[in-house]
């Protein structure tokens, strides 16, 4: 579908980077010519996605860990980057959620998605546009959201604020800093199922026939958002400016994804925060 080397040259900074939709994109980059760097809070599991790709297409991988929770430790992380040569593309990829009844959220569940899903993003994307901006250096911003930010969601209200304001971020940006040679983009994507995603999202309880009522009768397939991804940041695309492209099979259209979790009894919802709590010990 896309030349070779559509991506050669580009340095490329995941977030995530290590599992699920952020190793999807960040090895279909690879394969189209990109110099990786992937980041994130566990640096084993950083390491072995770096040397599988690394193993499978000879490609420059670069796995750094970092909490970017933290501005601190985002500038760090920035400016080790930056020693070695400038970042041309950054895809915010990290991102957290989990299902609870908004009224029962205490601040910290609350912080637990806004820090890393908005703070860390707005922390890596001032980080790496302001040394864009001061060098003259063209540059991508890439944010993977939700349809949540068209529809709301019920349940993850946290994650739909955060993704949310990431949007306008991305609208807001796209008119500060194109003229200055910076484009910031986004795709919402519907069910890419991934393991964590689906631990955290669809428990044992929920709509089993969920997929089947899509519009395409299917879920997506992390391909499908790697090639989606991978034009986006492209020269190829290079004319595509504060837009957030929906990517869900038409999904939104018909459910905002949560309408099943209302008839849900008080002991399901004790039930998954059991099992949540006991996720993080």
């Amino acid at each position: 579908m896309f030349e070779k080397d559509l991506l050669k040259n580009k340095r490329i900074l995941v977030t995530g980077g290590g599992s699920g939709l952020g190793a999807a994109m960040a090895r279909r980059f690879a394969e189209l010519g990109a110099e990786l760097i992937i980041c994130g809070r566990r640096l084993e599991v950083l390491e072995a996605t770096a040397a599988t790709i690394r193993a499978a297409l000879a490609a420059k991988v670069r796995a750094l860990a970092c909490d970017i929770r933290d501005g601190v430790a985002v500038e760090a992380m920035m400016e080790a980057i930056w020693r070695d040569a400038p970042l041309d593309i950054l895809v915010n990829n990290a991102a957290a959620t989990f299902l609870a009844r908004t009224e029962q959220l205490s601040f910290r569940a609350a912080d637990a998605i806004l820090a890393p899903t908005l703070h860390g993003t707005m922390y890596c994307t001032l980080a790496a546009g302001r040394r864009w901006i001061e060098a003259s250096h063209n540059g991508v911003v890439l944010s993977i959201l939700s349809t949540s930010t068209i529809t709301g969601r019920a349940f993850t209200v946290p994650s739909a604020m955060a993704k949310s304001a990431v949007l306008a971020m991305t609208k807001s940006l796209a008119v500060e800093w194109g003229p200055k040679g910076v484009r910031t983009v986004a795709i919402a994507p519907g069910a890419f199922p991934t393991a964590g995603a689906t631990g955290q999202l669809r428990p044992e309880g929920r709509d089993s026939n969920w997929a089947a009522r899509n519009p395409l009768g299917r879920t997506g397939e992390h391909r499908e958002l790697a090639d989606l991804a991978s034009f986006l940041i492209s020269d190829a695309g290079g004319y595509i400016n504060g837009e957030m492209v929906v990517q869900d099979g038409g999904a939104h259209l018909r459910s905002s994804g949560a309408e099943d979790l209302l008839g849900w009894t008080d002991a399901q919802w004790e039930a998954q925060r059991a099992a949540r709590s006991k996720g993080r010990t």
